[in-house]
């Protein structure tokens, strides 16, 4: 089953940002598909199932960014 999520992480400013946190979200197991928009501060995120916020927030930390939360 595919599910979408969205998510506000904190400190995206430009494009180099964007693919940053897209990077490190796409190299989590059953990601898809990943959309950083750094003016309105969202990730979509597509995956194979439900992803555990806590890996997500890892990944995004990893990133040097912060996970506000699900949007």
């Amino acid at each position: 089953m595919s599910t979408t999520a969205v998510f506000t992480v904190a400190g995206m400013s430009c494009g180099h940002c964007e693919r940053t946190v897209s990077a490190g979200l796409a190299a989590l197991p059953g990601v898809t598909d990943v959309s950083a928009d750094a003016p309105s501060g969202l990730v979509t995120v597509s995956s194979v199932g439900p992803l555990d916020e806590a890996v997500v927030r890892g990944a995004v930390d990893g990133a040097g960014f912060t996970l506000v939360g699900q949007a």
